[in-house]
């Protein structure tokens, strides 16, 4: 996988998913201009990180992002896809709805949203996977999706499937219905997408982008998935590449705290980040995952959030 996610994954207990992002703004025309978006995913490494222990700064809107619920189980072995019909694979005995609701109430420039998907599952794959047809996976996904996000009061969804054994026509279909049916609801106020750069991969998310681009209002690119030799430069020439595959998104930069030497250098994402801040394309950042932070004091978070809504900071 070209995902550092994936590296991430492999220090969860064999029996969980391993793996390894105001009102929400909608994309236009314009495409990303600055803004004081900061996101954090959370919850996958079973580390026993807290909302609590992140730092999280007034100025800035702040979403964290539980990662994952998955549409598998884990009661067959191997797991397998239960067609739309999720489960929560996040560690729930920590981030709990209880929780949830003391972050927002402590912090109320937070939202709290759910990631879809990931890589693995007990050490295996997960793939989008289509069982009983379209209309059958849209409607278990509605169904089991709203009976999560409401138990934890959850703001908005992020979709981030990595490997598929549908078409790329399929997948947009499903997760276009998906987002259209949560929002029209009233479930979710906001949605995501979480694409890298794979050839296969982006011709999923480009076609889902090109049909329901419209109710998608940002995307998570994994940008640290690049590998450790991108400079700053060449990281601005491929978020500018981003823009042009996914015209009128609200595009993030991103980074990732897991100790790796295969990823994009903190520094060289964030020297990325100030250039694209200049350049008034930077709408925001999310970091691949509070559970790896943990071990640096969470100062990147700090550290983005301070350029985001600061850039005197520096």
């Amino acid at each position: 996988m070209g995902s550092t996610k994936l590296i991430a994954a492999t220090l969860l207990p064999a029996f969980l998913a391993l793996h390894l992002h105001a009102p929400a703004a909608m994309a236009t025309a314009a495409g990303s201009s600055n803004s004081n978006l900061f996101r954090d995913y959370i919850g996958a490494l079973y580390n026993g990180v807290r909302f609590a222990d992140v730092p999280v700064d007034p100025r800035a809107r702040f979403d964290f992002i539980l990662a994952f619920v998955i549409d598998y189980t884990t009661a067959t072995e191997p797991p397998s896809p239960t067609n739309g019909r999720f489960n929560v694979f996040w560690q729930d005995t920590v981030l709990t709805p209880a929780a949830v609701a003391e972050v927002k109430r402590r912090n109320p420039n937070v939202r709290v949203a759910v990631s879809l998907g990931g890589a693995t599952v007990n050490g295996r794959p997960v793939f989008f996977n289509v069982t009983s047809g379209v209309d059958s996976w849209v409607r278990n996904a509605v169904d089991s999706l709203t009976g999560i996000i409401q138990r934890y009061d959850l703001d908005g969804i992020d979709i981030d499937y990595e490997q598929f054994q549908v078409d790329p026509g399929t997948f947009a279909e499903c997760a276009g219905r998906l987002v259209a049916a949560l929002k029209s609801s009233g479930i979710i106020r906001f949605a995501s997408i979480a694409p890298y750069g794979n050839a296969d991969v982006q011709r999923y998310y480009r076609t889902l982008w090109a049909a329901h681009g419209a109710a998608i209002d940002y995307v998570n690119f994994q940008f640290y998935a690049y590998g450790a030799s991108t400079t700053a430069a060449k990281y601005v020439s491929l978020f500018d590449e981003q823009i042009a595959n996914y015209p009128g998104a609200n595009i993030l930069a991103s980074f990732t705290t897991a100790a790796t030497n295969t990823s994009v250098p903190v520094d060289t994402a964030l020297s990325a980040c100030r250039t694209l801040q200049g350049q008034g394309k930077l709408y925001g950042i999310f970091v691949w995952a509070a559970d790896h932070s943990r071990n640096q004091g969470f100062k990147y978070e700090t550290q983005s959030q301070a350029l985001l809504t600061d850039a005197t900071t520096y």
